[in-house]
C-alpha cells in the first residue's frame, strides 16, 4: 500500500496542473461530475450536468459529485489546490483497494497468490492512471465494489442478520457511486444465498434483509429525483441518451456525436426542452433506431464487446492519428484478457464455487457498456477482479511451464511447493 500510494502521488504531481483549463470549460476537471460539483458548491443544488447553468439533474450518480463539491467548498472551485486534493483522494481510494484485492484473492487462490495480486494492483498501469490522472468515480467505485465482492464471496458463512444488512447497505452506497453495479447484485446475492441454503443456514430472512436494506439506501435519492424532475429512477435517468448517442453511426467515421456534452446544437436543445423532455425524446429516438437498424446495432455491439476486452476499434490512418498509442494499448489489453480467461478457466476447473462470483463480474457487469460506450474507463470497477484472475492465469502458466500441477484445498488453489 505504501508503494501504491507513493507511485500514484508521483503521477499526481505531474498531472494536477493540467486540470483547471478554462478554455475547455474545465471539462477535464470531472466533466459532468465536475460541473455538477460546481453547482453544488455554488449553491445551485444537484444540477447543471454540463457547463451552462441548467435545472436539477439525475444524469449522474450522486456520491462522487458530492465528494468533489466538498473539495471545491474547502479549496476553491476548479482551483489548483482542489485538483491536487481530489487526485490525491482518488489515489488513496485506489491504494486502499489493495486490501479487498488481497482478501478476495486469498479466499479463492490462497495467500501466496493474494500477495502477488495486491502487488500487481499497486503497480497496475490502469489503476495508477485512472486514479492519479482522472477526476471521475473510478477509484471510489473500485474500492467500494471490490469490498462488496470480497464480502459476497464469504457472507454465506455468516448467520448474523447484521452482516447481511451491512452488505445490502454497502451495495446501495456503491450504487450511488456507479449505478451499473446494481446489475450484479441479484447474481452475487443469489449465489451466496444458495451456498447458505446448502450449509443449512437461514437464507430467506437474510436475503430479504439484504434487499430491503439495499432499497432503503436507494429510496431517498429516488424520492429526490421524483420531486425534482418528475421521474422515477433509483439513481440515474440518462440510459437512453447514452444508448442513442453510442449507437449513432460509426465513432471512427462520425466524430460529431448527438450528445449535448460534445454537440452545441444538442446542448441548445437540452437547455430549451429541459432534462426530462429531452431525455424522453432521446428514449423515443433510441427505440426507433432499434426497430429500424437492428443489424447495425448488433454489429456495433459486437465491436464494442471486442473493444472492451482488447482495446481494438480500428487501425485506420485517421484513428491512429487521433489515438497514436492504440497499438500498444491493444497488445496490453489483449494480454491481460488472455491471462484473465486462463485464470478463470483454471479456477473453474479447480473450484467452481470460487470461480462463479468472478464469472458474474466479467459476464454481467459489462453488458450495459456493450450497448452504449465500452471505454477502458468504464471497466475500472471490475479491474481488481480482472487483476486477480490474470494473476491466477499467470501462475497457472508458470506452473504449466515448470510441469507442476496445482492442487485444491478448501476454497483456495494452492501452488505446489
Amino acid at each position: 500500500m505504501a508503494a501504491a500510494l507513493a507511485i500514484r502521488m508521483v503521477v499526481v504531481f505531474f498531472t494536477y496542473r493540467s486540470l483547471p483549463d478554462a478554455d475547455k470549460f474545465y471539462e477535464s476537471f470531472g466533466w459532468e461530475m465536475g460541473w455538477i460539483a460546481r453547482a453544488l458548491a455554488s449553491g445551485h443544488g444537484f444540477s447543471s450536468p454540463y457547463y451552462p447553468w441548467s435545472g436539477p439533474t439525475a444524469i449522474m450518480s450522486p456520491l462522487y459529485p458530492w465528494l468533489l463539491s466538498l473539495v471545491f467548498r474547502l479549496f476553491g472551485v476548479y482551483s489548483l489546490t482542489s485538483a491536487f486534493v481530489i487526485l490525491s483522494i482518488n489515489s488513496l481510494f485506489s491504494t486502499l483497494t489493495c486490501i479487498p484485492v488481497y482478501f478476495s484473492a486469498k479466499y479463492s487462490l490462497g495467500p501466496r497468490a493474494a500477495k502477488i495480486a495486491a502487488w500487481v494492483w499497486a503497480l497496475y498501469p490502469f489503476a495508477i492512471y485512472f486514479s492519479a490522472g482522472r477526476v471521475w468515480e473510478y477509484a471510489l467505485t473500485g474500492l467500494l465494489f471490490t469490498t462488496c465482492f470480497c464480502i459476497a464471496q464469504r457472507i454465506h458463512q455468516s448467520a448474523k442478520p447484521l452482516a447481511w444488512i451491512g452488505f445490502g447497505a454497502l451495495y446501495g452506497l456503491t450504487a450511488h457511486s456507479n449505478a451499473s453495479v446494481m446489475s450484479t447484485l441479484p447474481f452475487l446475492l443469489g449465489f451466496a444465498l444458495w451456498q447458505a441454503h446448502k450449509a443449512g443456514k437461514r437464507w430467506v430472512l437474510n436475503g430479504a434483509l439484504t434487499m430491503l436494506t439495499f432499497f432503503l439506501v436507494l429510496t431517498p435519492w429516488t424520492i429526490r429525483n421524483y420531486r425534482a424532475l418528475g421521474v422515477i429512477c433509483p439513481v440515474r435517468d440518462n440510459f437512453w441518451l447514452e444508448f442513442y448517442s453510442g449507437n449513432y453511426g460509426d465513432a471512427s467515421l462520425n466524430p460529431v456525436s448527438p450528445h449535448p456534452a460534445s454537440n452545441p446544437a444538442e446542448m441548445n436543445k437540452f437547455l430549451s426542452m429541459g432534462e426530462k423532455a429531452y431525455l424522453n425524446d432521446k428514449h423515443a429516438l433510441a427505440i426507433d433506431s432499434i426497430e429500424d437498424h437492428p443489424l447495425f446495432i448488433a454489429q456495433k455491439t459486437l465491436r464494442r464487446f471486442i473493444y472492451y476486452w482488447t482495446g481494438f476499434w480500428s487501425l485506420s490512418r485517421d484513428e491512429l492519428q487521433r489515438e497514436p498509442y492504440d497499438p500498444g494499448n491493444i497488445f496490453y489489453c489483449s494480454v491481460i484478457t488472455l491471462l484473465m480467461l486462463r485464470g478463470a478457466r483454471r479456477l473453474w476447473s479447480r473450484n467452481r464455487a470460487a470461480a462463479l462470483p468472478y464469472l458474474v463480474l466479467i459476464g454481467v457487469f459489462p453488458l450495459a457498456y456493450y450497448i452504449t460506450y465500452p471505454l477502458m474507463d468504464y471497466r475500472q470497477p471490475i479491474e481488481p477482479a480482472i487483476v486477480v484472475l490474470a494473476v491466477a492465469g499467470a501462475l497457472a502458466l508458470k506452473r504449466a511451464k515448470a510441469g507442476q500441477p496445482g492442487r485444491v484445498e478448501g476454497n483456495s488453489i494452492l501452488q505446489s511447493k
